[in-house]
């Protein structure tokens, strides 16, 4: 009997369409754009994946479209704390040195698609410069500045506006009002106690202002949510490529 011959499957196809669906990526001119089609790669992020961890060598750099990533800080005994997100405005994984290492953990927490590219490549596009080079120092500086006010907000801010602007980030990056979010992932990467979180998600469903049942957190009102969350919150993501020149001018 002969042995069955299965034919692999083929790789998803990239296309302008979809590379668009990442803002740092649409800011690029189409030639620009093409000319990075023989190196982008169309991949599935699910649920969980770890992109790279703590001390790792970064071997990939993600522009994400409808995937969203979670940043996170490794402390000695192993627990994690969120610094940060990035959705279909930013990227993960820029080491422009080749023996750098990554100083955080990149976890998918929103199941979705991203382009990557091997970061070996993305060093010789930024160091001989052009448009994805600024991009890409833009964006850091926006990122840099987002941290510094989230920081400086979060010594300042209730759990509750905690709570509010860990949602709005998310909800900034999703294509609808509801996330599926745990309590205790929450709780995980605000560095807080299961309860509090349980409390202050209370208090947000008294003020109309969200619904939760098991694992789905839907938002009620948008505008009550960026009052109640305060300076500590940034504002919608738009276009990343105009956010970024506005932090960086």
């Amino acid at each position: 009997m002969n042995a069955l011959h299965t034919t692999p499957a083929a790789a998803p196809q990239i296309s302008l369409i979809g590379a668009q669906q990442n803002d740092l990526l649409r800011a690029l001119s189409r030639e620009d754009l093409l000319a990075l089609f023989g190196d982008l790669e169309l991949v599935t992020l699910p649920e969980g994946k770890h992109l790279f961890d703590f001390g790792d060598a970064v071997e990939y750099t993600y522009f994400p479209t409808n995937a969203i990533v979670s940043l996170q800080y490794v402390m000695e005994d192993g627990a994690t704390t969120e610094i940060a997100v990035v959705g279909r405005e930013g990227v993960v994984g820029v080491a422009l040195h080749p023996t750098e290492r990554a100083s955080y953990a990149a976890v998918v927490q929103t199941a979705g698609y991203g382009y990557r590219l091997k970061t070996s490549v993305l060093r010789e596009v930024f160091y001989t410069g052009g448009p994805l080079a600024q991009q890409l120092m833009r964006y850091t500086s926006a990122m840099f500045a987002q941290l510094a006010q989230s920081v400086a907000g979060s010594r300042h801010t209730s759990i509750e506006q905690k709570l509010c602007r860990w949602l709005l980030e998310r909800l900034d990056r999703s294509l609808s009002n509801e996330l599926k979010v745990t309590q205790e992932m929450i709780a995980n990467m605000l560095g807080v106690r299961r309860e509090s979180i349980t409390g202050a998600a209370g208090k947000l469903a008294q003020e109309g202002l969200i619904t939760y049942r098991r694992g789905l957190v839907t938002v009620l009102d948008r505008d009550g949510m960026e009052r109640r969350a305060g300076s500590c919150y940034q504002g919608r993501v738009g276009n990343s490529a105009t956010a970024a020149q506005r932090y960086a001018a």
